[in-house]
């Protein structure tokens, strides 16, 4: 039995080597050439720090499948502002912390009092796609932007920010890593 198993590894890893050679011995050594040539170029520092960071990657929790259907029971006015609800997607639980998502409904009429504050969030990365709707946002270095049906935009790390109209009928699409993150607002 032990020796059938042997056998079968052998065969298969035969198979994998004639599959890999039929590519060509110039492709294949050619891209070691360059992952070789790419490596010896990064300095001593450079290289211990992208081991590192490979190193952290890995360390990771495993992630899992998040899946999430359309339910309006699972909208929530839970979130960080009032004139908002919010439909987790379940990204943050699946990918313990490393990034949100959720569908957020400006609930109208807009009230630009309320909604036109100045701020700016805290993260990493942030992405905001147009869902249904339309909504003028403003954004420091970029100005006043009407953003419609199917536009979308990414937020740099700590830019200031504001909304400053929606129509009633807005939906968002909005990603952010990390999931947990302070919102800060500026006096105006």
């Amino acid at each position: 039995m032990a020796k059938q198993k042997a056998t079968s590894r052998a065969a298969a890893k035969t198979a994998v080597k004639k599959k890999w050679t039929g590519l060509g011995t110039s492709a294949k050594s050619s891209s070691r050439k360059t992952i070789k040539s790419k490596t010896r170029a990064l300095p001593a520092a450079k290289a211990a720090k992208t081991t590192s960071k490979a190193s952290k990657s890995r360390a990771r929790a495993k992630q899992r499948i998040a899946i999430s259907h359309h339910r309006e029971e699972d909208f929530k006015a839970d979130g960080l502002r009032t004139y908002a609800q919010y439909r987790d997607l379940g990204i943050a639980d699946a990918t313990h912390g490393l990034a949100q998502a959720h569908v957020i409904r400006l609930i109208g009429p807009c009230n630009p009092a309320e909604v036109s504050k100045l701020h700016y969030h805290d993260v990493e990365f942030q992405m905001v796609y147009v869902l249904k709707g339309w909504v003028k946002t403003y954004m420091e270095g970029q100005g006043e932007t009407l953003m419609k049906q199917g536009s979308a935009w990414t937020q740099p790390p700590r830019i200031k920010h504001l909304i400053m109209d929606y129509s009633d009928d807005v939906e968002l699409l909005e990603v952010i890593l990390p999931a947990e993150f302070k919102t800060v607002e500026l006096a105006s």
